[in-house]
């Protein structure tokens, strides 16, 4: 019967009859809250598969800063190290599938996760080495922005806030376009056979339409990160599975992708 379902929506199924952006729910100023406690249900029902992702992570950043310090210096690390904020949706793409395992009632398995991602590979693929090309900018402009830095004895507190503040904008634009267009895309991705540039659309609708509660989400999201940093990359295994599996709830609770098929 599903077969012949999924069949049947196949038929029905026309790229080019779709909207150009689905719609989106307004939120309440509860819903970060939400997602926080439906991720932490997830890692609860599949605590080695999702903590796996956030011992993933943990190895990754110090071989990242370990190359990065090789072949840079000091503010490459820096720079490096907060781009994980830029690829961190990429890197949470199969705790979505986990999460989404869970909800189907079924247990949740990494072979799952791989094979949905063949479905859907070539929109990843793409979103991800776009991606890789703003974290690589980022990088090389974290890294120039020690000119900044006073280097005068006699510098004065103003020189210092000018250096912090110069990172501080530069790095919010880059992160703040990042997280429009990664909100709910990549979720969206796994979930329904949609193209990129549709679901990149209606995760920034989405954020622009509810200004506040994403900025707050935001704000969860930047201070898991930086006490991930703090902690020399420990917090990212919990954090990080943490905030992957809650972006899954924000994206089902958010987005009504419902004209769109399924994979299967």
């Amino acid at each position: 019967m599903q077969a012949n379902n999924s069949m049947h929506e196949d038929k029905q199924f026309n790229p080019e009859q779709m909207p150009f952006v689905a719609p989106c729910k307004q939120l309440d100023l509860d819903a970060p809250v939400r997602w926080l406690k439906l991720g932490w249900q997830d890692i609860r029902r599949a605590p080695g598969l999702s903590l796996s992702y956030g011992f993933a992570t943990l190895v990754l950043g110090y071989i990242i800063s370990a190359l990065a310090y090789s072949y840079g210096n000091l503010y490459t690390v820096l720079g490096t190290m907060s781009g994980f904020i830029l690829v961190g949706p990429f890197i949470a793409i199969g705790l979505y599938s986990i999460s989404c395992q869970i909800q189907e009632g079924r247990k949740p398995v990494l072979g799952y996760c791989l094979r949905e991602g063949g479905k859907h590979v070539s929109n990843i693929v793409l979103y991800g080495f776009i991606l890789m090309v703003v974290f690589l900018i980022w990088a090389r402009a974290a890294s120039m922005l020690h000119v900044f830095y006073p280097v005068d004895i006699d510098a004065t507190w103003n020189s210092f806030i000018l250096y912090l503040g110069i990172g501080c904008v530069v790095g919010s634009l880059f992160s703040a376009i990042i997280f429009c267009a990664s909100a709910f895309s990549l979720p969206m991705i796994m979930d329904r056979r949609v193209d990129m540039i549709t679901a990149v659309v209606t995760s920034i609708n989405a954020v622009l339409r509810n200004k506040k509660v994403m900025l707050a989400w935001a704000f969860i999201i930047a201070m898991s990160v930086l006490l991930s940093f703090l902690t020399a990359f420990l917090g990212f295994i919990i954090l990080l599975p943490l905030i992957g599996h809650a972006v899954w709830h924000a994206y089902q609770e958010t987005i009504d992708a419902s004209a769109w098929p399924r994979h299967g």
